[in-house]
């Protein structure tokens, strides 16, 4: 398995070996291994996996979670192909603002690793593509909040060859600037030190 380091500070790219045969192909798109060597720890503790299916034009995000708790994510593509987007929303990161993109498809599997306090969007660029997630804490609806992928700041990467299909919630989420003022942001060291409690199995300390 090969890694990349993304442009968004802590986030990583995976791309596994494929064993393609006469009944199918074979393939790991998590390897314990590998993930250490890159990141330096081993993966969280899985809380949930979800799974999602979309149609062609799909747009889901740009999507975080309230921190405290936060949530890390481990995401690949299992059918179809999605530009997925990392999106750094955490103040005080060195690269604050910034976004980075990665083709996701049945053919390369490659996976990403979203570190805890991130953005995450993606748009499926085919019929029935199907996202699978690993998760480090559990859904809690009032937890999870989300940034325009619109935003021209933010400058995000949208096909324009599809008219995106938006949830009523994504298309009214605020910007990042209003987020920011509004409070509603994380914040680098407090991301940093949870996820470092998160890979030693001791529950960060609440903030304050």
């Amino acid at each position: 398995m090969q890694a990349r380091k993304l442009a968004v500070d802590g986030a990583l790219e995976f791309t596994p070996r494929v064993f393609p045969d006469e009944r199918g192909l074979f393939v790991s798109p998590y390897q314990e291994e590998a993930f250490a060597e890159a990141h330096g720890a081993p993966l969280f503790p899985v809380r949930q996996t979800n799974h999602s299916r979309s149609r062609r034009g799909v747009v889901r995000g740009v999507h975080y979670t309230r921190t405290p708790p936060g949530t890390a994510k481990y995401v690949y593509c299992a059918r179809g192909s999605a530009l997925d987007i990392v999106v750094d929303i955490r103040v005080g990161s060195p690269t604050y603002g910034q976004w980075d993109a990665v083709l996701m498809d049945q053919r390369d599997f490659r996976a990403l690793y979203f570190p805890l306090g991130v953005g995450h969007a993606f748009v499926a660029l085919e019929d029935d593509t199907v996202m699978a997630y690993m998760l480090s804490s559990t859904y809690v609806a009032e937890n999870e909040l989300a940034l325009s992928v619109f935003d021209p700041a933010l400058g995000l990467p949208l096909p324009e060859d599809t008219d995106p299909v938006v949830s009523d919630r994504d298309r009214a989420a605020p910007t990042l600037a209003e987020a920011a003022a509004a409070g509603l942001l994380p914040h680098y060291d407090d991301c940093l030190a949870r996820e470092r409690a998160l890979t030693q199995g001791v529950p960060a300390h609440p903030v304050p």
